[in-house]
């Protein structure tokens, strides 16, 4: 008889794997079930610590539809709320070909660049749309968002004022509140003073190291701020302008009245509202500061041949490398969101952009003619696309009335309303307005007003200057050209839906299709951040459940979702771990202990936090080293304020002594932070908040399946126990406003619903699989490998985590082959390229995931070995030493076609198993040059001729 209950099939469609394959790779490894390994691996002193319920999940048919009937709890109003965030069309080729794309979001970081050309490209027009709208030379790859953007402006200022002996900081009152929020958190680990307003009334600037400014001003008001700027110049400060992108289309651009610094968001460049994020800010800075800016930059080289390539420019600035000395902990931007953005500025062109804001600007001064026809004042006498009514006693009726129409207007205080116009603003979106406005007074003629209407822009700050001249913005008009565009770009890169991406720490698993749906329902993406909360009740339903779920994933009794960034989820756990002690009268711990081994954001973020860095020592076998922990957890005992740990370790051990490290510890006075990046190996199986932990951040877009989008959107939420929840992140929004993180209340709200569905569909069963299975492919890789490559580190009984690092670094004196080389041998396969040289210099770190096959596995396996069967005919002498295949990998379709000069043959190059030739990966440039990109430094597109000479 057939079954007619639903089955959910989704477990096995995320996991790899089949049955008769996991059976092969056990018996390979000397094991008789998944059971059985894993008792092996997990130590048996946190063994049984994890709190998740057993349990089947939901199909994908039911799971999106209990995430439909969530989603429709929201209530979609016209928003002209504004500050900051406002309604967009995203151009339906971008939706489709970039937003809804697998080869754009599940790309990884363009840390490779040969293989990522495509984004690459995208991001660095990007940057020279910022560039040319900011008038300033340098701008990088995004940020997080506008109040983290103003966040590391002040500490960019900080470091690179003049004014030496001050630690204030101004910021006008004329910023958006959220962006001061975020501010005063950033600014009291570190001692600075935020001093908040009016920049008119500055007479002697010498007291300030820095100044913000907000351009248009967040109520509306368009400033002239040259002299104020001369005034902190003078002074030997430097400002920060925050920069609406649409109104620098037809305004000044702040490089050219004076400013050092231009930050913002690019939301409204196609960008959904989503509650408050994923957004990309932008940051762009004067050329002498260029080495100084946080985040990410694009820059041109050449490749082997003398092409042009793109690559990340100046890496070394990488906060891994430079631990506590970084400028700042980021190591994530917002790529797939630059990237829509910088579509929507390719789409559109500069007539376009300039007529969407025209647009914008004109309804706005058309409403304004009307209100004073209603006999209203508004309180701006130049202004863009915002207002401010003074409507004293009638405030709260009228928020009422707007309300039942289904509006929702700026709550500026009690005695003042404000409304904001944007790209979807109609002419009944209007009238409609003034209706509200109007009582039992006639609407104002909107056809009458419109014929007569002049602007309001300032007539000295009108923009001179001409933007995005560059080709790349003059020719993509059409929806044809775009598509084209977008593929191009796409086929030049590797991403999952290519082949499996085989990063150690960086955890590429499968984003299932069902898991992204949702994000880009109406009901998610046109929710403004800050509506009032009776609108949002399906956001409310699914961040609470979704808090639940990872409590329950982690044993930690609160979870706060605001932090938008693992970067950023450090820091918000070590603030809470700060408050936490100053709470006790504590003040005093101030001592961070992090091992060797731990990712170099760990330092950077102690560092942000107001915390001394002390080094702890790691042993031969890559684990901590206990006596050297405890004797400086001792030595510092009466200011100890937290150790800082990855586990599984960052060398992809589960290391036996972690109960006693946490004990050791907290009978020293301390916390404990553990790093959840290397939770893809504990889900179900043991819980980090069971077994020490005070705190640890989670990496969604890691272990809990958000895609990594080129380098971002990520999520990284902070679990608490109990005594440290008082301390998460607050917000204005929020129960508790001081302690911002993020400029929304839920950070990154929008793409939670893939972590929810994830969870959802593999219920606690099938999340425990997964943590065995991501376990049993990196230990069946590492079996493989080990006799072609030594296993640097494993456990006990010779296995690893759920990810094993090899060593190369024999083979450098043996052979003259680099992890470089290998590294770059591997696109000749197809593959993208393991972690390289991290956590220790000349390896590859390797984390399979559990969504990989058997048959990808020995697929990439079998291209390792043959990568090594090269290397020993190198060390035969049988291929030589400075012209082999490794040395010069990866070769190019045009490399075949020229004059071949090397001693091996074209086949053997790029085909180098015979598989390869029915779907072949072709790199679109050689090896890139590092050294010649970071001495010739160009971070925005060239003018063509420059692509032409070359």
């Amino acid at each position: 008889m057939t079954d007619l209950t639903t089955r959910n099939e989704f477990i096995a469609r995320h996991i790899g794997p089949r049955d008769s394959d996991t059976a092969a790779m056990l018996e390979t490894l000397g094991y008789a079930d998944l059971e059985a390994l894993t008792a092996s691996v997990i130590p048996a002193s946190i063994k049984g610590t994890s709190v998740l319920q057993a349990g089947d999940g939901q199909s994908e048919a039911e799971a999106l539809a209990e995430i439909k009937a969530i989603a429709r709890r929201n209530q979609l109003f016209r928003n002209y709320i504004g500050q900051g965030y406002y309604g967009t069309h995203t151009p339906a080729p971008i939706l489709r070909n970039l937003l809804e794309n697998p080869a754009w979001y599940t790309a990884y970081t363009p840390y490779q660049p040969e293989i990522s050309q495509g984004r690459l490209e995208s991001l660095l027009n990007f940057q020279t749309l910022i560039s040319d709208l900011t008038g300033l030379p340098i701008a990088n790859a995004s940020l997080l968002d506008e109040g983290t953007a103003a966040a590391e402006a002040m500490t960019f200022c900080k470091r690179l004022s003049k004014n030496k002996t001050s630690n204030a900081f101004f910021a006008s009152q004329h910023c958006h509140p959220q962006t001061l929020d975020v501010l005063r958190t950033r600014a009291e680990p570190l001692g600075i003073e935020v001093v908040v307003g009016d920049e008119s009334g500055i007479g002697d600037a010498s007291a300030y190291f820095g100044a913000l400014l907000q351009y248009p001003a967040s109520h509306g008001d368009i400033f002239d701020y040259s002299q104020v700027v001369e005034r902190f110049h003078g002074a030997g400060a430097l400002v920060a302008v925050a920069a609406d992108l649409l109104a620098l289309t037809l305004l000044q651009a702040p490089g050219e009245f004076g400013a050092d610094v231009a930050l913002g968001s690019a939301q409204r460049f196609g960008v959904p509202l989503g509650f408050g994020g994923p957004h990309a800010a932008y940051f762009a800075t004067r050329d002498a500061f260029k080495r100084d800016m946080p985040g990410r930059l694009v820059g041109l080289s050449i490749d082997r041949h003398g092409n042009p390539a793109l690559r990340l420019a100046m890496q070394t600035r990488e906060q891994h490398i430079r631990r506590e000395k970084a400028t700042s902990n980021i190591c994530t931007a917002q790529v797939l969101l630059a990237n829509i953005a910088s579509m929507y500025a390719v789409y559109h062109g500069p007539e376009g952009l300039t007529r969407i804001a025209r647009r914008v600007h004109r309804l706005t001064a058309i409403f304004a003619r009307g209100l004073a026809d209603l006999g209203l004042a508004i309180e701006q006498q130049a202004f863009f696309d915002t207002l401010t009514l003074r409507t004293a006693e009638h405030t709260a009726a009228l928020h009422d009335k707007a309300r039942a129409a289904g509006i929702n207007l700026r709550e500026v205080d009690a005695q003042r309303l404000g409304l904001s116009f944007d790209e979807t603003t109609t002419q009944a979106d209007i009238e409609q307005l003034w209706a509200l406005f109007a009582a039992d007074r006639p609407v104002p003629d909107f056809t009458a007003i419109a014929a007569g209407i002049d602007s309001r822009l300032p007539a000295a700050q009108l923009r001179q200057s001409p933007i995005l001249g560059h080709p790349v913005f003059n020719r993509y008009h059409s929806e044809t050209e775009l598509m084209r565009y977008l593929r191009k770009l796409a086929d030049k890169d590797l991403a999952l839906d290519r082949s499996m991406i085989p990063l150690g720490s960086c955890t590429m698993k499968l984003n299932a299709a069902s898991e992204m749906i949702p994000i880009t329902w109406a009901e998610f993406g046109n929710l403004h951040p800050f509506a009032p909360a009776a609108q949002s009740a399906g956001y409310q339903q699914l961040t609470d459940e979704l808090e639940a779920m990872l409590c329950a994933a982690t044993g930690y009794d609160a979870v706060s979702l605001q932090p938008n960034a693992g970067s950023q989820g450090e820091y918000a756990g070590l603030l809470a771990i700060r408050a936490y002690h100053k709470s006790r009268g504590d003040a005093q711990r101030d001592i961070c202990l992090i091992p060797q081994s731990a990712h170099g954001t760990n330092p950077a973020t102690a560092h942000m936090a107001g915390m001394r860095v002390v080094v702890t020592a790691c042993d031969a076998r890559g684990n901590v080293d206990i006596a050297d922990l405890r004797a400086k957890a001792e030595q510092h005992r009466d200011h100890l304020a937290a150790l800082m740990i990855t586990y599984p370790s960052t060398h992809g051990v589960f290391e036996e002594g972690i109960g006693e490290i946490c004990a050791l510890i907290h009978d020293n006075g301390g916390q404990v932070y553990i790093d959840g990046a290397n939770m893809n190996a504990m889900v179900g199986l043991c819980a980090p908040g069971r077994f020490g932990g005070d705190v640890s951040h989670l990496n969604l877009h890691k272990t809990f399946c958000i895609p990594h989008g080129g380098g971002g959107p990520g999520v990284g939420p902070i679990g608490v126990k109990a005594h440290l929840a008082p301390f998460l992140p607050g917000h204005a929004r929020l129960q508790r406003q001081e302690g911002a993180v993020s400029a929304a209340p839920f950070g990154s709200a929008s793409i939670l619903p893939i972590t929810w569905m994830y969870i959802r569909m593999m219920g606690g069963s099938g999340l425990r699989r997964a943590s065995q299975m991501a376990i049993l492919n990196a230990n069946y890789i590492a079996r493989r490998l080990e006799e072609h490559y030594p296993v640097l580190y494993s456990g006990e009984g010779g296995l690893v985590a759920h990810e094993c690092i090899l060593d190369l670094r024999p083979l450098k004196e043996t052979s003259g082959i680099s992890v470089d080389d290998v590294a770059k041998r591997l696109i000749d396969f197809g593959f993208h390229a393991p972690t390289m040289s991290f956590p220790v210099a000349g390896t590859l770190m390797i984390e399979p995931t559990e969504s990989e096959s058997k048959e990808e596995l020995d697929r990439f396996c079998d291209a390792m070995i043959a990568i090594r069967e090269e290397i020993r005919a190198v060390e035969r002498g049988e291929l030589e030493r400075d012209d082999n295949p490794l040395k010069n990998a990866p070769h190019t379709a045009a490399e075949l076609v020229g004059e071949w000069t090397h001693p091996y043959s074209r086949e053997q190059a790029v085909y180098p198993t015979r598989k390869l030739v029915e779907g072949k990966y072709w790199p679109p440039v050689g090896r890139v040059d590092n050294v010649f990109g970071d001495r010739n430094l160009v971070c925005a597109c060239p003018p063509i001729e420059a692509y032409q000479d070359a």
